[in-house]
């Protein structure tokens, strides 16, 4: 997977991505993500261990790396920005609230778009393990299959068969 990753990085280097390799491949994740997720796939773990930031040319999609994970970048957007807004739509229904928030708790965000619409990338860990699911507002939770893994994704991207 790594080979992969690096492949990615050289990529999207070529093709106007801001995309920074991270420096210290030591992974830090804030204790409330390593919580909720115990199992964060490898090929994932790689890829936050070797890529610090990844915005695509119109700055407008971007994976979810350490520091947005870490709540310690400069985006207006949280890691889990779509997540609050389908609990802040569900108001004061708690089975609803209950239903979101268990949804999320099996589906890790990697990629996020405002792209024509806000929509994701987010990794089955439950399910389907290791498949990447997308999702668009306004029913976030409501998702389709993209790619059979983050290789697969990563493939798919590079090689201009899905839109990010």
């Amino acid at each position: 997977m790594k080979k992969k990753i690096s492949e990615f990085i050289s990529w999207a280097n070529e093709n106007g991505w801001d995309i920074s390799p991270k420096s210290d491949v030591q992974l830090r994740l804030d204790s409330s993500v390593t919580t909720r997720y115990k199992t964060i796939p490898n090929e994932y773990v790689d890829f936050l261990s070797m890529v610090e930031k990844c915005i695509s040319p119109n700055e407008k999609t971007w994976f979810i790396c350490e520091d947005e994970f870490n709540n310690s970048a400069d985006d207006a957007f949280r890691w889990n920005e779509f997540e609050l807004l389908s609990l802040e739509a569900a108001a004061d229904d708690r089975n609803w609230q209950s239903e979101i928030t268990s949804w999320w708790d099996h589906y890790l965000p990697i990629v996020m778009s405002v792209d024509g619409g806000y929509s994701f990338f987010a990794i089955d860990l439950t399910n389907d393990k290791g498949v990447i699911v997308r999702g668009y507002e306004p029913e976030f939770e409501e998702v389709e299959k993209a790619a059979d893994s983050l290789e697969h994704l990563l493939d798919l991207i590079m090689s201009n068969s899905i839109a990010v």
